[in-house]
């Protein structure tokens, strides 16, 4: 009977695990937001070469799918909603307001950059080479 009590308490433990990192939100890194940028700026590079808003949009919502199938940690970038948000949005003005690639880049950074400063115990600084 103790066993089995063992064995519940263990599941129970790792559900609970389970349950709190998925809810947990990702904090970015610096290095993510320049990444992040660099895909805004080839999203707006790839618009420039004639991409059409529906191709790239269709396929960046594939991979982003496809991605979901590794754990969160695996994952670059889009670890959770609000990565995919911020992605999303911006290679959606990519191609709703167009810009120059380099813009578009330095409007994604500002962006990630602001959300870096809201998370808690960071002392993270963005550098770019804008």
């Amino acid at each position: 009977m103790q066993s089995v009590l063992i064995r519940i308490e263990c599941w129970a433990g790792l559900l609970g695990l389970a349950l709190s990192t998925a809810v947990a939100a990702h904090d970015l890194s610096a290095d993510e937001c320049r990444e992040g940028a660099e895909f805004i700026q080839h999203a707006a590079m790839s618009r420039d070469n004639g991409l059409s808003r529906d191709d790239f949009l269709r396929r960046m919502q594939e991979d982003l799918q496809a991605i979901q199938a590794f754990p969160p940690a695996l994952r670059w970038f889009v670890q959770d909603a609000a990565d995919e948000e911020l992605l999303m949005g911006a290679a959606q003005r990519v191609f709703d307001a167009p810009r120059t690639p380099e813009d578009h880049r330095s409007d994604f950074v500002q962006a990630c950059s602001e959300r870096l400063s809201l998370q808690p115990d960071t002392d993270a600084r963005l550098e770019t080479n804008d």
